[in-house]
Parts: C-alpha cells; sequence; structure tokens
C-alpha cells in the first residue's frame, strides 16, 4: 500500500512561517513537496484552485493558507478574516473532493475554542460556547472546515482530517508589529527599545492572560506525523501542554533580548482570551507527537534569528 509521505504532497501556504519548515520536514522524510505560495494561484477563484489541482496532481493536500493576525489585526479587519479563509478553506476542500485527492489536512486554530472554555480544552469543548470575541470571525471561520470535512467524509468518504494547532512562534516568524503575534511582536519591540535606549515599553492588557507556545519546527513534526498516521475524524490538538502568563512571557522576552528598561501595561486595551492551553493527550495517542522545544530556549532562538536577519537588512 502506498504511503502518504511517498505521493506529491502539496502545500498550500508553503512560502509562510509554518510552510518553510513542513515543506523542510516532509522533504526530509522523502516526500516530493509543491509549496505554494500567495503569489503562484489566488485560491480565492475556484478556477484558479483547479487550476494549481491539475498541475500538480497531488495525492496529499496540507491547508496551511490563512488571513491571520494578533488582536489588532483581528479587530481591523473581521470582515476580511471572515471572508477570505471561509472562502479559501470551503473551495479548496470541495475541489480536492472532485479531483480525488486521497488525503487532506486542515489546519485549524486554537481561536476557535470557545471564549471561557475549560482548562486544558479538550477537542469535545469546541462547541460549547462562542469563541473570544476580538478573533471570533477568523475562528469559526476556521471552524467551518471541521464542519465539512466531517460531512465530506461522512457523504463522500473524503479522508480529511483536522489538527487544531496552539500559538506558534520560531525563525522566520512575521515580525510585523501590526500583524505579528505576541512572541514576534514582543522581540521586536524589546530589541528597538533596546537599541535606541529607551527606557520603558509599553504592552497591552494587564499582562494576565495565559497563552500556549508550540515551536514551528515542533508543530511541522506533528503535521508530518499526522499526515502519516492519522486518519480520522476527530479533530486533535497540537500544542506543547504548557501555560505560561502574558506578564511572565514578557520578563523572558526581555530576559533573551538584553532590555534593561521597564514595563507598562495598557489596560485600556483588551486582554483576549484569558487563558489557552490544550490537553494534547489525543495528538500523544493518535500519532504520537509530543513537543520537544521549551519555551525559553525557541526564544532565545527566535531572538537571535531575528537579529540575524535584521542585520542582513541593514547591510
Amino acid at each position: 500500500m502506498k504511503r502518504v509521505i511517498d505521493s506529491t504532497i502539496l502545500v498550500t501556504g508553503g512560502t509562510g512561517f509554518l510552510g518553510k519548515h513542513l515543506v523542510d520536514e516532509l522533504g526530509n522524510a522523502g516526500a516530493r513537496v509543491v509549496a505554494v505560495g500567495s503569489n503562484d494561484y489566488d485560491l480565492r477563484d475556484r478556477r484558479a484552485i483547479d487550476q494549481m489541482l491539475r498541475d500538480h496532481e497531488p495525492g496529499a493536500l496540507v491547508h496551511l493558507a490563512a488571513v491571520v493576525g494578533g488582536i489588532g489585526a483581528n479587530r481591523a479587519s473581521p470582515g476580511r478574516f471572515f471572508y477570505e479563509n471561509a472562502v479559501v478553506g470551503i473551495e479548496l476542500l470541495e475541489a480536492c473532493r472532485t479531483h480525488s485527492v486521497a488525503k487532506v489536512l486542515v489546519a485549524g486554530t486554537v481561536c476557535a475554542y470557545p471564549k471561557h472554555a475549560a482548562v486544558p480544552f479538550r477537542e469535545r469543548a469546541l462547541w460549547d460556547g462562542y469563541p473570544e470575541e476580538t478573533n471570533a470571525p477568523y475562528g469559526l471561520a476556521k471552524k467551518m472546515l471541521l464542519v465539512q470535512a466531517q460531512a465530506y467524509r461522512e457523504q463522500y468518504g473524503t479522508n480529511v482530517i483536522y489538527l487544531l494547532p496552539t500559538n506558534l512562534y520560531g525563525p522566520g516568524d512575521n515580525f510585523d508589529l501590526e500583524t505579528g503575534h505576541v512572541i514576534p511582536a514582543m522581540i521586536r519591540r524589546f530589541l528597538e527599545a533596546r537599541d535606541t535606549g529607551a527606557p520603558n515599553v509599553v504592552l497591552w492588557g494587564d499582562g494576565s492572560p495565559t497563552r500556549e507556545f508550540l515551536h514551528v519546527r515542533d508543530a511541522a513534526r506533528a503535521f508530518r506525523l499526522a499526515l502519516e498516521h492519522y486518519d480520522g475524524a476527530d479533530p486533535i490538538n497540537v500544542g506543547s501542554g504548557d501555560e505560561i502568563a502574558i506578564r511572565d512571557l514578557a520578563r523572558l522576552v526581555v530576559e533573551a533580548v538584553g532590555y534593561r528598561g521597564t514595563i507598562s501595561w495598557d489596560t485600556s486595551k483588551p486582554n483576549g482570551q484569558p487563558r489557552r492551553r490544550l490537553d494534547v493527550t489525543r495528538a500523544i495517542t493518535a500519532f504520537g507527537f509530543e513537543s520537544s522545544i521549551d519555551t525559553p530556549t525557541g526564544i532565545a532562538e527566535a531572538v537571535a534569528w531575528y537579529e540575524t536577519e535584521r542585520a542582513g537588512r541593514a547591510t
């Protein structure tokens, strides 16, 4: 029986943050990988999706392409975040069905969980309430792809699996202050403050919310393992299982960067979801994934990568 890893695997969003690491992970495992970026095909257009599948005839497809960002970006563009994430995923899964792609892996999001879900988040709690308001349109758009995946499996026998990765970070992350997530945004803010001698850095909220973070290389390994070993209908969390308060995270970044000033908290800005930590039991039992890179080590690596990247742009 042919293994998934022996087929051509197409990765949408393959030139993005997680995508690049997953392409390397799959390539190192022996797969022929096609990385598709935003400049290759307009995935909002069904005709472009059909052309992409005709061009590459993948045996498997990993759907990572998404419009993403932090709290500020989600608040500024809720309509775009809902529409583009929904329409791209819906049209892509339908096209994969009609083109008989043997296996599809869809990346969901931890933002799909209810705002007040019991911690740790268990997959069965996905439908227990409405997501946190600042990123609900994004989270709901991605959650609709789980509904579609399960409906297609039931009606058509389509093999679509669905993973729920937690917040990712690491080398190659998006360090834009408007659209980046919390770790890269903090790294950039504190580095710039260090270099300019700024005495204080102001961060959003009060620092009390907790988050779970997963290094991007660990995430890429999890996705490969799921492609190789999981064929079920149930969604599966992908995370480290570790929880850290934003206030403590800031201290880790300050230490890694070497910033000597102080931190102030702007409590007029939203905190986002109060707590996030995933129950990662299913990932362990279904395809043997456990994280291996701890947060302090990963942050130090991300800082070093960004400083090198920034120095290269300056020369």
